[in-house]
């Protein structure tokens, strides 16, 4: 695998990590159609767990299978493949080597009251299944916050010891925040943030809406005149929140949305200089052909194409 100059220029920011790990991120960031650019688009597939096989996949019954969304990743020539465990089981031999892994190694279900996840996989797991990443939901601003960040601490050190990667969804959510606040750009910047000091390689938040929740914060993005006044603007303040850009940060697909809103989207995300798409349920939950089609339109924005 040839590492272009662009990728061995990220892998740089990451001054502490051992060569394994950094191999895994290269695995990443060289594969597929957008390989040594520097930027991602992964498919996620942990909605199952998240809300019910039915939400999931009944628009679309192939999604069922595991093998769909391996091949459908594979197919659109897309970076990674994140999942579950049992997911990421049903396809691994079938698939070996075809396209890096992320396990997500918590999950949490539509039963619960609670803004928690469970522990749901190892790090023994991802080196069996032969997993360039872990990956790890945190909820910042719940009352279970702070057991996930412990439990984060413990599996990321694990994970970088033995050479992989660290991926973490920081969503907030729970507590005092409101329902608009969950996207807000500050509140989304902190989340941003808070995944850096907990030492993700790759930080995976929703695009920011321009509403600020924190009165305090409020004061100091006006008195600093922190532009908010279009999502490329707001990208390109949790990018600098993520360490001033040293750090990778995907962006959400969230919810299924036309596709004129979906490839805005995506090019506010180019544009502010985020590093890419993570998107599931706008993919999968599309006809095979429309979701290639799909795929195809956002890594030639990526490429500057389109």
């Amino acid at each position: 695998m040839k590492v272009t100059q662009r990728v061995r220029k990220i892998l740089a920011n990451y001054e502490s990590d051992n060569p394994g790990t950094k191999a895994n991120l290269a695995r990443i960031l060289m594969q597929g159609r957008l390989g040594g650019s520097g930027k991602l688009v992964i498919l996620p597939v942990d909605q199952g767990f998240e809300h019910g096989p039915a939400r999931s996949f009944a628009p679309n019954p192939a999604g069922y299978d595991p093998h769909y969304h391996w091949q459908l990743a594979i197919d659109a020539g897309l970076s990674a493949f994140a999942s579950p465990l049992g997911m990421i089981e049903a396809g691994a031999d079938s698939f070996a080597g075809a396209i890096p892994t992320i396990l997500k190694v918590n999950s949490a279900n539509s039963h619960a009251v609670s803004k928690d996840q469970a522990v749901t996989a190892s790090v023994e797991d991802a080196l069996r299944l032969g997993c360039a990443a872990i990956g790890f939901t945190i909820y910042p601003g719940s009352e279970e916050q702070f057991e996930m960040i412990e439990e984060l601490r413990e599996l990321a050190l694990e994970a970088k010891a033995h050479g992989l990667a660290v991926v973490v969804w920081s969503y907030p959510r729970g507590g005092n925040l409101s329902k608009e606040g969950e996207t807000a750009l500050d509140v989304t910047a902190y989340a941003a943030h808070i995944a850096a000091l907990l030492g993700a390689h790759i930080i995976k938040v929703k695009p920011p809406a321009a509403h600020l929740e924190q009165s305090e914060a409020a004061k100091v993005y006006a008195a600093q005149d922190i532009d908010a006044s279009n999502l490329s603007a707001r990208i390109s303040h949790v990018v600098q929140s993520s360490f001033a850009g040293r750090r990778i940060v995907v962006f959400s697909g969230g919810a299924a949305k036309g596709l004129d809103g979906l490839y805005d989207e995506v090019r506010a995300i180019r544009d502010g200089g985020g590093s890419g798409s993570i998107i599931g349920r706008n993919t999968f939950q599309r006809p095979r052909d429309e979701a290639l089609a799909m795929l195809d339109t956002i890594i030639k924005i990526y490429q500057n194409k389109a």
